[in-house]
């Protein structure tokens, strides 16, 4: 039944969860039927996913007539989309999903741009430079904030609010001191000046008689609400559907020779500062819900925000929020704060927020490098510890690239001849391993495919595994699907999405050149599934202590090295380019090895057999280590050490 019209119509597939036998709209899917109807987009087919048969009827009010909504059961969903987490799209091919909350709801923008370019206001959700919410939430606190941490806190709060309201959630908390804060936005010393004269001039009209001193203090909350004015005046001027014309008027020239470091700074208008973006849009159906629970059981406890609740009322300033809201079922209105609680709090009565104890943990990861590396590595190797590379089981084995079809070569695209012999050579590396290690209805995960040069070479060589490229960068993914098209390969699939959405099962996962924490990602990924690995790892100098990570990972290391003498090893593991002095270049490959070591025995902790070893010719990059891990005896991917020797190629 879904399978045709998957093909003919991008669809969208939101969650359904049940609570007390009754269905009820999740949080990311709230916000999704938000944003369609602020866009009043229309470029969907929207399937609501329910876990178990029910009745649709008391979710009605909450999703706008004006889409074409249709049930479907988890079960029914296509292949690529039961392997994500939802949100998710599944482009007209059937062959392309997008899935998670940020890059499903930039992809709607998208969509709306195409139909109507025309429509400014809906271009300003994405932001300066388009990158609102851009960065996956695996490197961005702020992503991290906004698309997990707040909506999952008033999830919680909903589920257990009887418990709940004597303290307010951290992620709400940090999103209010994060709006007290001043902001900075692109060319802002304009609007600066703008508003200085504006309190100026206020100041002079509020003195007797005119004449007031320029420095003076004015009335209390009188110079706040002329700023509120001209930073809101201005926020909204950007969202106009019609064009504004430019203001003719100039500062006059007292205060242009004020200093920029002088200029009054600018109060947070909306959540990213001064303009109304896609994480408003996020953040509105969260609050809604939250501040309605707060106004039934704890009103008490709004004194507390005083800041989400300014933003809260200037959101509903905007043209379209309204309505957009009524439409999914909100009936926006600014909760009333009692005055016998209103209080005063000081900074140093608040708590830690969790992008001040993330950004305090950061603080303290730069180590000094004193010494260089060669201190840390002595240190290990007095303790029992050297890097090891197992023999290449395969050095000169190569794919005829000679006979492969045109778009398979990486010397058909944009880069220059030697990258792409050096590329040609990597992927000779990791396609005689996967190649090795795959049988028949495997499925192979390229992960940060890129452009697919992995990907696309594995699916043509391997016809009987289906194969499946994630990559986060949208425009590098809709290449590899053209590439993809060009040979006729129908067993792949594509998935723009941070590699935590993607949750489906699979056999061996692969990745070229992962950088930084990416490697560790990608390795602890295919654990949880049981997966063989074969990663390349790349930019050690990125890597550094992460949600998810700490290092060293293996306990031989942790109690070798400190956090910083890891880190030491790290930024030294880059110095291997082609450039530098031999001897140096030997000391990086050593740092290498001992960093890659350090993760092959973290991952031997959970069963795995791992390998570290060099890619053949060693020229074909400077970051040339490759690690092979296989589980042992689990999930009929296990081995025996017999296995591990070299395999056979005809």
């Amino acid at each position: 039944m879904m399978h045709t019209e998957v093909k003919q119509h991008p669809s969208l597939y939101l969650k359904v969860c049940c609570q007390n036998e009754k269905p009820r709209l999740p949080l990311h899917t709230s916000i999704a039927l938000f944003l369609l109807s602020y866009c009043d987009c229309k470029s969907f087919r929207v399937f609501l996913v329910f876990t178990k048969p029910a009745s649709t009827q008391s979710l009605k009010s909450q999703i706008p007539e004006s889409l074409d909504v249709s049930d479907i059961q988890l079960k029914d969903l296509p292949h690529l989309v039961r392997g994500c987490r939802l949100p998710a799209v599944l482009d007209e091919t059937g062959m392309l999903c997008r899935a998670g909350l940020a890059v499903v709801l930039r992809h709607i923008i998208n969509k709306t741009l195409e139909a109507d370019p025309s429509r400014n206001d809906v271009l300003a959700l994405l932001g300066f430079k388009k990158t609102c919410l851009k960065a996956c939430a695996e490197v961005s606190k702020w992503t991290r904030l906004c698309e997990i941490g707040i909506p999952s806190a008033v999830e919680e709060h909903l589920k257990n609010s009887a418990n709940q309201y004597q303290q307010l959630p951290l992620s709400i908390l940090t999103l209010e001191r994060r709006l007290a804060e001043p902001v900075k936005v692109h060319n802002d010393d304009k609007i600066r000046r703008q508003k200085l004269q504006e309190q100026r001039r206020n100041e002079k009209k509020s003195s007797p008689a005119g004449q007031g001193n320029p420095d003076s203090e004015s009335e209390p909350g009188q110079s706040a609400q002329v700023s509120e004015g001209l930073e809101l005046r201005t926020a909204l001027a950007k969202l106009s559907v019609d064009s504004v014309p430019t203001s003719t008027t100039r500062e006059n020239s007292e205060i242009r020779k004020v200093k920029t470091t002088d200029l009054p700074p600018l109060e947070h208008v909306f959540a990213e500062g001064l303009y109304f973006t896609l994480t408003d849009v996020v953040l509105l159906p969260c609050i809604y819900q939250y501040l309605c629970s707060l106004q039934a059981h704890a009103t008490k406890t709004l004194h507390q925000l005083p800041h989400l609740l300014r933003w809260y009322s200037r959101v509903q300033e905007v043209p379209g929020v309204l309505k957009a809201a009524e439409a999914c079922g909100m009936s926006l209105s600014v909760p009333q704060v009692p005055t016998s609680s209103l209080q005063v709090s000081s900074a140093e009565d608040e708590p830690t927020s969790l992008l001040e104890e993330e950004e305090g943990q950061e603080m303290t990861t730069e180590p000094p490098f004193v010494g260089g590396p060669r201190p840390t590595m002595t240190k290990l190797k007095e303790n029992g510890i050297e890097a090891v590379f197992t023999p290449h089981p395969c050095p000169d084995w190569t794919l005829p690239w000679d006979s492969l079809p045109g778009a398979i070569n990486p010397t058909e695209g944009k880069m220059s001849n030697i990258r792409a012999v050096r590329k040609r050579q990597q992927l000779n590396n990791l396609v005689a391993t996967v190649t090795e290690l795959a049988r028949p209805g495997y499925t192979v995960v390229d992960f940060c495919s890129g452009t697919g040069h992995v990907g696309i070479v594995l699916a043509h060589t391997l016809p009987d595994c289906q194969v499946i490229l994630i990559e986060n960068k949208e425009e590098s993914l809709v290449r590899a699907q053209s590439r993809s098209a060009e040979l006729g390969l129908k067993n792949i699939g594509f998935i723009q999405a941070n590699l935590d959405y993607f949750t489906g099962p699979f056999h061996i996962g692969v990745a070229l050149h992962a950088c930084g924490v990416a490697t560790d990602m990608v390795m602890e990924h295919c654990i949880q599934a049981g997966a063989a690995f074969v990663i390349s790892p790349c930019c050690y100098g990125f890597i550094q202590n992460a949600i998810k990570f700490t290092f060293p990972k293996s306990k031989r290391f942790q109690e070798t090295l400190a956090y910083k003498e890891h880190m030491i090893l790290c930024r030294f593991a880059d110095q291997t380019a082609v450039q530098l002095p031999p001897e140096r270049r030997l000391i990086g490959k050593q740092c290498m090895g001992l960093v890659d070591l350090d993760r092959s025995w973290a991952a031997e902790t959970h069963g795995y057999s791992v390998q570290v070893m060099t890619m053949e010719p060693e020229s074909c990059s400077p970051k040339n280590n490759m690690l092979v891990g296989r589980p042992v005896q689990k999930n009929g991917l296990g081995v025996d050490a017999s296995q591990l020797e070299a395999p056979v190629h005809n």
